[in-house]
């Protein structure tokens, strides 16, 4: 059984990294490596695959899910800079595909041991990436 919950958060990043110096970051990043932060709002989707408990009947308890995102991902990511407020992107730069596998690793440790098959992280309505197990 897989079950599915989303969130939405609002992050600002410069796609820069600190360890580059300014002609390699705008020769890789192009215009986005200017001094000027921006952001997204991204929609996360996170899929659990499991068995369902006899008892519950849940693959597990969407309340403890809801709890568990805003804790692994909400507080730690939401109206932050993620350059500056994050130590994830001090030596890698805060990419679609970066944020993803912080994403996906920070909520692989916190659930139980191959609960979470998979995550979703949508920047715009138009491009995502996603990270499976």
């Amino acid at each position: 059984m897989q079950i599915t919950r989303r969130m939405e958060f609002s992050a600002s990043f410069r796609l820069w990294r600190a360890d580059w110096d300014e002609a390699r970051n705008r020769e890789v990043f192009g215009p986005q490596a200017g001094r000027k932060e921006y952001g997204h709002n991204y929609s996360l989707e996170v899929t659990l695959r499991g068995e369902v408990d006899a008892q519950t009947g849940m693959v597990m308890d969407l309340k403890e899910l809801k709890d568990l995102l805003e804790r692994e991902v909400g507080q730690r990511f939401d109206h932050r800079n993620l350059n500056e407020d994050t130590p994830y992107f001090q030596n890698r730069a805060p990419t679609a595909e970066n944020l993803a596998r912080v994403v996906f690793d920070l909520l692989d440790e916190a659930l139980p041991a191959r609960l979470l098959k998979s995550i979703r992280l949508a920047p715009t309505e138009d491009l995502w990436v996603e990270v499976q197990r």
